[in-house]
């Protein structure tokens, strides 16, 4: 207890002591200057160590622990629902057929056959394909004492192959057509030689055709026709095109050269009707053989194809030959991405005629034809086209052509001094008449998708035609127009309709005449009024398989002459059934 009292004492006087000498000591002042102030640096600083070094003599080791989770069962009464997919609801895609069969039957005694049937074997690689199409009318027409039936058969089988990089194919095909002359009028000839008349004309094509298509080669693709035309005349003519294609890249660009070989050749027994002396026969072969070479080149929303045409042309019944260089140029440019596309070009080419293509376009000539090629020396065009709307499409083009030895028909005079075997040279017939013709057209275009099951669509032509010899582009309409609909009312009922109209045309009339040139028989310009033609049809589907359908032509029963004393059968109407099956 003394010590305790002892050491406390000590302190209490020591601390007293310190403090009275802090109150009456004097230590003075200092001044201190701060020359700079410190600025710390990224320097001055350390960067702690992720992972520092132990410098430790005892390094302790972890121990490896091992633990096992203890799982409780927990009874649960939850029960998740199953999900289910909103039902959604499908159309059936239809059934295909490999077959399909129609027929029809209707007034002027008109009937109407169709048959097609197609095959594939191994897994879709060849394809086997047959065709047969008949149209036939034996009506008569009041205003003709001649008759005017026709009939137009046509039988097509073909056979096609696919591999992996290529695919070909072949096909044949035979037809036969029966036209009249009947290209006069009631009372023009008396009744004995009317009598005497023999105004049927026969056509009989048998045709060949193959085709070889490539992948990664420049061997593109390849066409040859073969082909045999005869009349009931005695006419006949063959014809032989060859068409290789050949692509060639360069760099970014793509040349292409097609090559053309054609030859056609052939004879008519008879002379022309502009010779009162049926002396002596028409002979004709002419070769082409062409080159088209173009580059083709890709820019954004442009396209342009660059090339020409290179043909020589031989005509060797009369030991002359040609050597022809066109333009082949065309491009297109997106204004304003599908809704307005820009195109144009400019094309040239020497077009083969032939009696088969004459035939297709105007059956009533007469075998005493002269067979010439057409310089086609150019094609200008330009235009605009895309959509308005999402469902309105157009297409308006202007145009101006140039072509030397143009075929234009006009009726062959009457040249009753002829006494020819079949009955063509009273002047119900027509000839070809060559003419230089230069062409200025507009084209105008509109379609509307009102549905996917309702389409309307309407175009317009109008041209404007100069010719070399002052006359008029004899049986060339300078307007012409149409109108057509189809509508898929339901699944089962569908019908379709259309209208057009072509506008006047000017024909010749002529009389023979003996030691006199053509151009000084008595003649006149007949202008034929222009007509407007209606056709519909309406169908009905029972099933898949089974339809009837009805059809109606001329609607508005007018007898319009679609060649000059040509008229054409009024109202027609034919109903029939068509049926698909697997065969």
């Amino acid at each position: 207890m003394q010590k305790r009292t002892y050491i406390f004492s000590t302190l209490f006087l020591s601390l007293f002591g310190a403090l009275v000498a802090q109150e009456t000591d004097n230590i003075g002042t200092e001044t201190v200057t701060v020359v700079k102030p410190y600025s710390p640096t990224v320097s001055d600083a350390f960067k702690i160590k992720s992972a520092p070094s132990l410098n430790d003599s005892i390094v302790l080791q972890k121990k490896d622990i091992n633990y096992s989770i203890f799982s409780v069962p927990v009874a649960s009464t939850f029960t998740p629902a199953k999900g289910k997919a909103s039902g959604v609801e499908k159309t059936p895609p239809p059934t295909l057929y490999n077959s399909y069969a129609s027929v029809g039957l209707g007034n002027y005694n008109n009937a109407l056959v169709d048959f097609y049937t197609s095959r594939e074997f191994n897994r879709g690689e060849d394809l086997l394909d047959f065709g047969l199409t008949h149209h036939s009318s034996r009506g008569d027409i009041d205003s003709t004492p001649l008759d005017t039936e026709f009939y137009n058969t046509k039988l097509d089988a073909s056979y096609a192959k696919k591999d992996r990089y290529m695919d070909w194919g072949a096909s044949i095909g035979l037809q036969h057509q029966l036209y009249n002359w009947y290209g006069i009028e009631n009372g023009e000839f008396a009744e004995t030689t009317v009598a005497d008349m023999d105004e049927k004309q026969n056509y009989f094509n048998a045709e060949a055709k193959a085709h070889l298509n490539m992948e990664d080669s420049f061997f593109k693709k390849g066409n040859i026709l073969l082909r045999r035309f005869w009349d009931a005349t005695e006419s006949a003519e063959n014809r032989v095109v060859v068409n290789p294609t050949i692509e060639l890249p360069i760099t970014e660009e793509l040349i292409t050269i097609g090559v053309k070989l054609d030859y056609v050749g052939g004879n008519f027994k008879n002379a022309s009707l502009n010779n009162t002396v049926n002396a002596g026969e028409i002979n004709y072969s002419l070769f082409q053989a062409g080159v088209n070479p173009s580059l083709l080149i890709l820019r954004d929303d442009l396209t342009v194809n660059l090339g020409a045409n290179f043909v020589f042309g031989m005509d060797t019944e009369n030991s002359d030959s040609n050597f022809y260089i066109y333009p082949a140029i065309t491009a297109s440019y997106r204004l304003l991405d599908e809704n307005v596309i820009a195109y144009g070009g400019i094309e040239g080419d020497l077009h083969q005629n032939s009696y088969h293509d004459f035939v297709d376009e105007n059956p009533y000539v007469s075998p005493t034809l002269t067979i010439a090629p057409t310089d086609q020396q150019y094609i200008g065009y330009v235009g605009l086209k895309g959509q308005l709307l999402s469902n309105v499409g157009y297409n308006i083009k202007g145009s101006y052509t140039a072509e030397n030895m143009k075929p234009l028909f006009f009726l062959n005079p009457e040249n009753t001094f002829r006494d020819d075997e079949k009955s063509y040279f009273y002047g119900n017939s027509f000839q070809v008449f060559y003419d230089d013709v230069k062409t200025l057209g507009i084209f105008g275009e509109l379609n509307v998708d009102v549905n996917r099951n309702f389409t309307l669509g309407i175009n317009a032509e109008f041209y404007d035609y100069d010719t070399e010899t002052d006359n008029p582009a004899w049986n060339l309409p300078s307007i012409k127009g149409s109108v057509f609909m189809d509508y898929q009312i339901n699944d089962q009922w569908y019908m379709g309709a259309n209208l057009f109209y072509v506008g006047e045309r000017d024909d010749l009339l002529a009389l023979a005449e003996q030691n006199a040139t053509p151009s000084e028989f008595p003649a006149s310009i007949v202008t034929l009024d222009g007509y407007f033609d209606a056709n519909a049809h309406v169908g009905y589907h029972f099933n898949q398989q089974l339809s009837i359908f009805v059809k109606a032509s001329n609607i508005a029963n007018s007898d319009y002459q679609r060649w000059a004393n040509f008229r054409v059968q009024g109202f027609q109407a034919l109903a029939g059934v068509s049926y698909k099956f697997d065969f």
